[in-house]
């Protein structure tokens, strides 16, 4: 993929940049694998907003995808077109398989039309095929990875995103995961070769506001304008500081920085954390 800068017609496209979408092969996706996706703008069934900066946007379907890929086991299938998904930053390719199926798939880099995949326990180290954790070398990049088996990838699966596997050596798998982190993982657990295609996303420059608005984002205020009514940090005559030891959100709970995972459940599985520090007490 290449990002291309927009000629500076206006103050909004002078930094703005876009993607060519080069490695797209058609703009129309199969009908079959496509459904309505109702749009909730923030509000629950109550009407009432419980996230906020949320509503518009462009009108999109959904493409079902098949992150799992364990439905045709051991039987191969053909790249039939690589396309561009609006409900995620990576692109996905359309698999016809051998028993006449076809599926959505995330896309890896480098992958090409009429090229050849497959999914089994153990097969060609290859991109795009996908096998246990426990027969792939060492050292190779890896993506959608599954953290329980049997339910389907669920970590790196953004664009550009790969794990590396690092060592096969103790019961479970260490993967090194795109933040640092180092992490255990199932050796049955299922994972495809290769990286999430679409790595130059990252450099795209948005440039002005209304392409956030297709997104369906809303415009966000901050508290320190505000007034003390609507938010802890308002107040004052111009501008001022929060006024508080630390920051809060509108309900008065502490931001930023604070820590949210739940670490009982999940430190069990992490070896290091992405700042390098080891977690397991020798």
């Amino acid at each position: 993929m290449a990002v291309r800068k927009v000629k500076a017609t206006t103050p909004g496209r002078r930094q703005m940049s876009v993607s060519t979408f080069e490695e797209v092969t058609t703009n129309k996706p199969l009908k079959s694998l496509v459904k309505s996706k109702k749009r909730s703008s923030g509000r629950n069934s109550q009407g009432r907003i419980t996230v906020r900066h949320r509503g518009g946007g462009a009108k999109s379907h959904y493409r079902q995808i098949d992150f799992d890929r364990t439905k045709n086991l051991n039987i191969e299938g053909r790249v039939a077109t690589i396309e561009y998904d609006p409900n995620r930053n990576a692109y996905i390719m359309l698999v016809f398989y051998k028993n006449g199926d076809k599926r959505y798939h995330i896309a890896p880099d480098k992958i090409k039309v009429d090229d050849r995949i497959l999914t089994a326990p153990q097969t060609k180290i290859k991109t795009g095929n996908r096998l246990h954790v426990e027969n792939i070398p060492v050292g190779f990049s890896i993506y959608n990875i599954e953290l329980t088996p049997g339910k389907g990838g669920q970590i790196v699966r953004s664009a550009g995103a790969s794990a590396k596997l690092i060592s096969l050596e103790s019961k479970m798998a260490q993967v090194q995961l795109p933040s640092g982190e180092v992490r255990l993982v199932h050796k049955h657990a299922f994972a495809t070769i290769g990286s999430v295609s679409n790595a130059e996303f990252s450099n795209i420059k948005i440039g002005k506001a209304g392409r956030n608005r297709h997104k369906g984002k809303r415009p966000q205020v901050r508290g320190k304008v505000m007034n003390p009514c609507d938010h802890p940090h308002g107040g004052g005559e111009g501008s001022n500081p929060i006024g508080l030891k630390h920051p809060k959100t509108p309900w008065g709970l502490p931001a930023l920085g604070v820590k949210t995972r739940k670490r009982k459940k999940t430190n069990m599985y992490r070896l290091r954390d992405r700042k390098g520090r080891n977690l397991i007490k020798s």
